[in-house]
C-alpha cells in the first residue's frame, strides 16, 4: 500500500514556475491473471479506493468496464481522466490522454488493460508506454493485464489455446514493476461467471467456452500466472538478503561426462523435472586438459540433443576444476536438485582425496543430491571423482 509519506519530491533548480518540482520516479503496481473476467480491474478500482480513503490524490487514467455493472459502480467515487479524442480514417476514436494525466499530477493513476495497442498516430504504439512516460513523471501506476500478453510465453500459449496472442508486452515490464499481485479464482469459479454474463455479451458465451475458456486452458493459464509471480517473488530475494532467501520453484541440475551412464543420468533428472515441474539444466565440464575423442565428442553432442528434447538447457564450461564449477553453477541458476553419477574411485583415492560428492554436500548444504548408480554392463568411470 501506497503511504503519503511515500511521495518524495527533489528541486531541480534549472527548472521554474509549476514544473519547479521534479518527482522522484513513480512506483508500478501490476494486477495480473489468467484470462479476462477473474476480477484485475475490480481489484484495482477497490485497492485505489482504501488508497484514497488514506487521503492520497487517486485519479482513474483509462477504465475498460467491457459493461460490467458491478467494475462500473465500484469506479464510482474516483475521478475519470477524460479520453483524448482523435480522428482516423474519417472516424472519431478514443484513447488515453497521458499528458493530461502528466498534467494533473495525481499521486496515483489507475491505468487498465497494460498490453493495448494504441491507435496508429500516437506518440507511442503500446500503452506500457505511455505508462513508462507516467512513472517517469513521478506518478505512481496502477495497471493490469492478463498473462498470454506476455512476450515470452506467446508460443505456449499458442499451444494451450490455440490462439495467437497479438497484443504483448515485453517481460521486462514485469520484471521492472515494483510489485506484481496476482488475481486468482478456480476455473470452475470464471466459467460460472461467463455463463452469468459478467464476462461477454450472451452471444459470445458458447464459443468462448468451447475454444479459450476450456477448463484444462484455463487450468493451464492459471498455473503460468502464479508461475510467474513466484519468479517475480524469486528475482525479488535474489536482490536482498540472501542468507534469508530460499527458491521457489524446483531446478534441476543433471551432471555428465563422457561416460555412457550420462544418458541414464538425464533421463533421471528429466523425469525428476517432470514431476516437480522443475526447470531442467545439464552441465558438461570440459577439461581442455583431457583430450576428447571423436566418440567422446559424439556422445555430448547427444547429450546436449536429449536436454533440449527434454526442454532442458545444456551448459558447457570450460574448466580444470569440476567442483568448483558444478558449485558456481548451481548458485547461479538457483539450482534445487542435483543428478549425478556415483564415485569410481578405489578405496585409496578416496582416503587421500576424499568423495567429491561428500564435498559438494558440504559446499552446497541446501540442495538435494541424487546419487544414481551405474549399471554392471558400462564401463568403469563416471562424472565423480
Amino acid at each position: 500500500m501506497i503511504k503519503s509519506n511515500e511521495i518524495l519530491t527533489t528541486v531541480n533548480p534549472q527548472l521554474t514556475g509549476k514544473n519547479k518540482v521534479s518527482l522522484r520516479r513513480g512506483k508500478h503496481k501490476i494486477f495480473i491473471g489468467m484470462s479476462p473476467g477473474v476480477g484485475k480491474t475490480y481489484r484495482m478500482l477497490e485497492e485505489g479506493k482504501i488508497i484514497k480513503q488514506d487521503g492520497i490524490d487517486v485519479v482513474i487514467g483509462l477504465l475498460e468496464t467491457h459493461g460490467r455493472e458491478d467494475t462500473a459502480n465500484k469506479a464510482m467515487g474516483l475521478e475519470l481522466i477524460p479520453r483524448k479524442n482523435v480522428i482516423l480514417s474519417h472516424r472519431s476514436l478514443t484513447e488515453m490522454d497521458t499528458d493530461a494525466i502528466i498534467e494533473r499530477q495525481p499521486q496515483l493513476v489507475l491505468i487498465d488493460e497494460l498490453a493495448h495497442t494504441n491507435i496508429p498516430g500516437s506518440k507511442f504504439v503500446k500503452r506500457y508506454q505511455d505508462v513508462e512516460q507516467i512513472l517517469a513523471a513521478g506518478i505512481d501506476v496502477y495497471s493490469t493485464v492478463n498473462i498470454q500478453h506476455l512476450e515470452s510465453l506467446n508460443d505456449l500459449v499458442f499451444r494451450i489455446s490455440g490462439i495467437v496472442v497479438r497484443e504483448r508486452i515485453p517481460d521486462s515490464v514485469i520484471d521492472e514493476a515494483d510489485e506484481v499481485v496476482v488475481v486468482d479464482v478456480t476455473p470452475e469459479t470464471l466459467q460460472e461467471r461467463l455463463k452469468e454474463g459478467k464476462i461477454y455479451a450472451p452471444e459470445k458465451i458458447d464459443q468462448a467456452l468451447n475454444h479459450f475458456f476450456k477448463r484444462r486452458n484455463l487450468i493451464a493459464l492459471r498455473e503460468l500466472a502464479l508461475r510467474e509471480v513466484a519468479d517475480n517473488v524469486e528475482e525479488s530475494g535474489c536482490n536482498g538478503n540472501k542468507s534469508d532467501y530460499c527458491n521457489i520453484r524446483e531446478r534441476v541440475l543433471v551432471c555428465i561426462s563422457t561416460y555412457p551412464n550420462s544418458i541414464r543420468l538425464l533421463r533421471r533428472g528429466a523425469r525428476i523435472s517432470n514431476y516437480m515441474n522443475a526447470k531442467l539444466y545439464a552441465l558438461f565440464v570440459d577439461n581442455h586438459n583431457q583430450f576428447l575423442s571423436k566418440e567422446d565428442s559424439i556422445h555430448i553432442e547427444t547429450c546436449e540433443r536429449l536436454c533440449k528434447e527434454f526442454h532442458g538447457e545444456f551448459i558447457r564450461v570450460q574448466s580444470t576444476n569440476v567442483l568448483d564449477t558444478i558449485v558456481e553453477v548451481a548458485q547461479t541458476q538457483r539450482i534445487t536438485q542435483i543428478v549425478i553419477g556415483e564415485t569410481h574411485r578405489s578405496r585409496w583415492q578416496l582416503f587421500f582425496k576424499g568423495s567429491i560428492i561428500q564435498r559438494l554436500m558440504r559446499s552446497l548444504p541446501d540442495i538435494d543430491i541424487h546419487i544414481i548408480a551405474t549399471e554392471n554392463q558400462e564401463r568403469e568411470g563416471g562424472f565423480i571423482q
